[in-house]
């Protein structure tokens, strides 16, 4: 593999004889795989050739390899004086990290645990392996539960035998003022549920969970957010057609504002989730359940257009992937928001809320209501599991509504 890098072979026999050549040809592998440029694979693998150098000079083994040798190998950059390595810039640590992360991934080196600035109490700990074991939690769901009992117990303290109810409601109001509706009822759940956990451990007194306040708040209270059908088709007329992210991004618009996908719906599409000859594409919400949507012509070529003319060469199953090495999918769905939100800034569209990616699914449900789509169809695209997930749309089936408005007294009907 180094010799797709470098055309001469004493050049190649060196590197290879050298103190850990091996792994630097693995490491030329995975740059290769990566999608890196050949002068920037270079400058890395010549990063991982100094890098290594300088440890095997200094005593320290390859598998001791960790953060602190590679912050020493930082501090002796500015003063460096090896032989035939030349001046040392910022890219060169950089290249010696990607070999230190390409070492952790392949298992050469264990990676560390990263130190917790501050240790977690012995009864949040307990409280999260609970939670796995008795509700079957997830790990994104107690990430944010720990957010909020943190906040509790250094309130509160760490003697549950002497929360109150009086304390605890104060806990609930003060903080439902600092923040929204759905941050707030996820801060009552998660101390309901530590409540519990306590109460099954015989910590707490029986019966304090009563105490949490429900937060007031009114089903359908609001009405959805979304665009009118000029505002979509300036968003997906701003990405430039003639470049390979324009051309990304304009497939995942389409698909937002369309089909009315989600963000993370976009993040874990993979190639074989398409079928071309039959025209549906496979999607696994949120709720892990799979169905199939049909592939419309206009979703279809700009998908087409992307695979063939924009997306780059990579070993990654992901329909979309990154448009700088290393080619790799996208890590979250906020890489797809930042996408629709930078659409939104080209195209000088005003957003009516907050969201981005989600308004576009918003706006497809409200075009679906427009053409003459019942709340059952719209409920079938997005995949609700409930028709009452769907109904905050009626509000805004303006046609429907005309036929059961009564006409105001003493005003003549429209």
């Amino acid at each position: 593999m180094l010799f797709e890098y470098f055309n001469s072979a004493a050049r190649v026999s060196a590197l290879r004889a050298g103190p850990a050549g091996g792994l630097i040809e693995q490491f030329a592998g995975a740059l290769s795989q990566g999608g890196y440029a050949e002068i920037t694979a270079r400058r890395h693998l010549r990063a991982a050739e100094h890098f290594i150098y300088w440890t095997n000079r200094n005593g320290i083994l390859v598998h001791n390899l960790s953060e602190r040798a590679l912050s020493r190998f930082a501090c002796h950059l500015p003063r460096c004086r090896c032989p035939h390595f030349g001046h040392a810039d910022r890219s060169l640590l950089h290249g010696a990290r990607l070999f230190l992360k390409h070492l952790e991934k392949t298992g050469v080196v264990e990676v560390a645990a990263v130190p917790s600035s501050t240790p977690e109490p012995a009864m949040l700990t307990g409280f999260c392996q609970w939670m796995r074991e008795q509700r079957g939690t997830c790990e994104k769901t107690l990430y944010l539960y720990r957010t909020y009992i943190r906040e509790l117990l250094k309130r509160l303290g760490e003697e549950p035998q002497a929360f109150d109810a009086r304390s605890l409601r104060e806990f609930v109001i003060e903080g439902s003022q600092r923040c929204g509706w759905a941050v707030a009822k996820n801060r009552t759940t998660a101390l309901r549920m530590f409540l519990r956990f306590l109460i099954a451990e015989g910590k707490c007194a029986p019966g304090l969970e009563g105490a949490v306040p429900v937060l007031a708040h009114w089903r359908l209270s609001s009405l959805p957010r979304y665009l009118q059908p000029e505002e979509i088709e300036r968003l997906i007329g701003s990405c430039d057609p003639l470049s390979a992210v324009g051309r990304r991004d304009r497939a995942i618009l389409l698909l937002l504002a369309r089909l009315g996908l989600r963000a993370g719906d976009i993040v874990q599409m993979r190639l074989q989730d398409i079928n071309w000859r039959e025209g549906w594409i496979r999607v696994c919400g949120k709720t892990h359940r799979e169905v199939r949507l049909p592939l419309s012509q206009e979703v279809g070529q700009a998908l087409v257009k992307y695979l063939i003319e924009g997306r780059p060469r990579t070993h990654a199953d992901a329909v979309f992937v990154r448009c700088r090495a290393p080619f790799d999918s996208f890590r979250s769905h906020c890489a797809v928001s930042v996408i629709v939100a930078q659409a939104f800034h080209r195209a000088a569209v005003r957003r009516p809320s907050r969201g981005a990616a989600h308004l576009l699914r918003h706006s497809a449900a409200c075009s679906l209501l427009r053409h003459g789509a019942t709340l059952q169809e719209v409920a079938a695209v997005l995949r609700h599991r409930s028709i009452t997930t769907t109904e905050i749309y009626a509000k805004v089936d303006l046609r429907a509504l005309r036929q059961i408005a009564q006409p105001w007294p003493e005003v003549q009907p429209c």
